[in-house]
């Protein structure tokens, strides 16, 4: 292969996060090229994506462009590029390494969608298996359900041959601890020494996998750890099929990353989805959703807004498009692909100053 994408079947990403360049032996991207944000670039051919910005976007969109390149299957695409994060230890996000619950176990949730079949598969709860994502697949194909959670889910993968293994990184197991140690000044843990690393926000994490191949099928995955430190057994919008992920092969695919409560109270995948149905572009139809979260917390008398939700699309014409509640100008919404002419990124709106 030449240094230079020229094959017929290649792939585009929405940003991607995580850890290794899986590129091809031999090919070189051009430099980083990024589009203007009054409009929702089109792409052509395949393509696969997450919902990360140029830092980490080419080195997961580069597993799933291997894949697609080479004549694979769009599924196979978007779950590779997923692992990249779901095993990379120093990614508190996804997977291994992902931040726990508030006992100090890390509870992960994934689900997946097929566009040409409708079909899905999700898992939510899972304990000790670094690749939700593998399982939620695996839910879709080999049986007739499209949730597992909790203990069944976890021997569902262990019947499947997965390997049950402790995911609490010791950066990870730290970051944990110093929020039981900042939880109160009434109870009995004595706060952290001087200096010791503390983060004073509550973290949230997800990566959206969303692909269109040369055929114009869609498919998409989104897996996560969920909210740090949450209650145990709390599911947020990411393995809900219609919040965290929708796929409809006539409209297009869409992806939520946030406040999973606020997604759920929308459906917001879904709403994207129909958004675009009624004409609107990737871009307008994810902030149509930001704006109907907005609203129906102000119509419940809350007056500020402390949280964010971020929506990412593509639709029929290849057009891909993002939108989120809050941002400023060094922290924007992004959506990255790779085609022939390099590795692209695209900048999207918010709605609030933050």
């Amino acid at each position: 292969m030449s240094t230079k994408v020229t094959r017929r079947k290649f792939v585009t990403a929405l940003a991607g996060l995580g850890a290794g360049s899986l590129l091809p032996a031999g090919v070189v991207f051009p430099a980083i090229k990024t589009s203007k944000t009054s409009s929702d670039p089109i792409v052509k051919g395949a393509m696969i994506g997450s919902s990360r910005g140029e830092k980490w976007g080419e080195k997961v969109n580069a597993p799933g462009y291997r894949i697609l390149s080479s004549g694979g299957k769009l599924l196979d695409a978007v779950e590779e590029s997923a692992t990249v994060t779901e095993l990379d230890p120093e990614d508190s996000s996804v997977g291994y390494g992902g931040l726990p619950n508030e006992q100090g176990v890390v509870q992960l949730d994934a689900s997946i969608m097929d566009g040409p079949t409708h079909n899905c598969g999700a898992v939510g709860a899972l304990e000790g298996i670094k690749t939700p994502s593998r399982v939620a697949r695996l839910v879709m194909e080999r049986t007739d359900h499209i949730y597992l959670v909790g203990k069944d889910a976890q021997k569902f993968a262990v019947m499947h041959g997965f390997k049950v293994e402790n995911l609490l990184t010791e950066k990870a197991r730290i970051r944990w601890l110093r929020w039981k140690e900042n939880m109160s000044d009434r109870d009995d843990w004595l706060p952290p020494a001087e200096g010791a690393e503390w983060y004073e926000k509550r973290l949230t994490g997800t990566i959206n996998i969303l692909g269109r191949d040369s055929e114009g099928n869609f498919a998409g995955l989104t897996t996560t750890s969920g909210l740090a430190f949450k209650i145990p057994g709390r599911i947020g919008d990411s393995p809900i099929i219609g919040a965290g992920l929708y796929v409809d092969n006539e409209v297009g695919v869409a992806g939520a990353t946030g406040r999973g409560e606020e997604v759920i109270r929308i459906l917001g995948s879904y709403f994207v989805i129909e958004e675009m149905r009624r004409g609107k572009s990737p871009g307008e139809a994810c902030k149509a959703a930001c704006e109907r979260i907005v609203a129906i917390n102000r119509r419940s008398g809350k007056k500020k807004i402390d949280f964010n939700d971020k929506f990412v699309a593509i639709n029929r014409k290849g057009q891909i498009g993002c939108y989120q509640i809050q941002g400023n100008k060094k922290w924007r919404p992004s959506v990255s692909w790779i085609d022939e002419s390099g590795f692209h990124v695209h900048y999207g709106g918010y709605l609030f100053e933050r």
